[in-house]
């Protein structure tokens, strides 16, 4: 693929193999501090062309990438640790992605995952979420989406020991279980407590109605309910004031998502 400008390759960069990761040093010049971390991606796909075609693209814009084309080669190389986000395709020779994914879960690795697959539907998205994945992306895909979707995994705080939560101007104790909003104290029930707790965890992501009642209410199945969105407009009500920038924002159809005002 070409680098972006004129069809060529820019004189200024330099690819090399490492230990398994592809790498790519920018030093345009105006650039400087854009590549000061090099951020280590796993990608576990079986198809080299996709697999080329996304190494390249991330090699480019100063990532080190590690490929793995099997479920097999793949967990083991996510087990050993070195990446800070992860490519898995979900249908994978040797092992389903969702099998790898759930295996690092209960294991304790925390690495934020992208699914990569060509099953669309609105319960293969939930599925992927649920078995843990971070995010999620629809075969075919522009690289440029995957591009700025492992950016966005990337920019999230890993989850943490910290004892109090902090999005915005909100803040949650997690010890002494209050809640402020700038100077103004949040009286909460417990479980919208938790609810919240879930949602500053896993800000600016989408956050789906399956996956609230599976980790917030620990249901294993979704009922039919309108129980998220009774205690969501509670919650909303509590966290956004009238006169408030909303922190807690509603995509029809989708879920919710927590976010900083602007």
């Amino acid at each position: 693929m070409s680098s972006g400008q004129d069809g060529g390759q820019d004189s200024s960069q330099v690819d090399w193999e490492a230990d398994g990761w592809r790498t790519s040093a920018l030093e345009t010049v105006g650039e400087a501090g854009r590549n000061e971390a090099m951020a280590r991606v796993l990608l576990i796909e079986d198809d080299k062309e996709t697999a080329d075609e996304i190494r390249a693209e991330l090699g480019d814009r100063g990532f080190a990438v590690d490929w793995a084309a099997n479920g097999i080669e793949g967990l083991d190389k996510a087990r050993s640790g070195g990446a800070e986000a992860m490519i898995i395709d979900r249908l994978l020779p040797g092992m389903d992605g969702l099998a790898i994914i759930e295996a690092l879960r209960h294991q304790g690795v925390r690495t934020p995952v992208l699914v990569l697959s060509a099953l669309g539907a609105v319960d293969d998205r939930v599925r992927g979420l649920r078995a843990g994945g971070d995010d999620y992306l629809t075969k075919p895909f522009a690289t440029v989406e995957l591009i700025a979707r492992i950016e966005a995994l990337l920019r999230r705080p890993a989850e943490s020991r910290d004892t109090v939560l902090r999005v915005g101007q909100l803040a949650l104790d997690l010890i002494a279980r209050t809640a402020k909003r700038g100077d103004r104290t949040i009286d909460l029930l417990p479980r919208e407590f938790r609810l919240l707790e879930y949602m500053m965890r896993r800000k600016e992501q989408m956050l789906t109605r399956a996956m609230l009642l599976e980790e917030v209410w620990n249901y294993k199945f979704v009922p039919r309910t309108n129980l998220v969105d009774v205690h969501m407009g509670r919650l909303r009500r509590k966290v956004d004031e009238p006169h408030e920038p909303p922190m807690i924002h509603n995509v029809r159809g989708v879920g919710f998502i927590l976010r900083a005002p602007a």
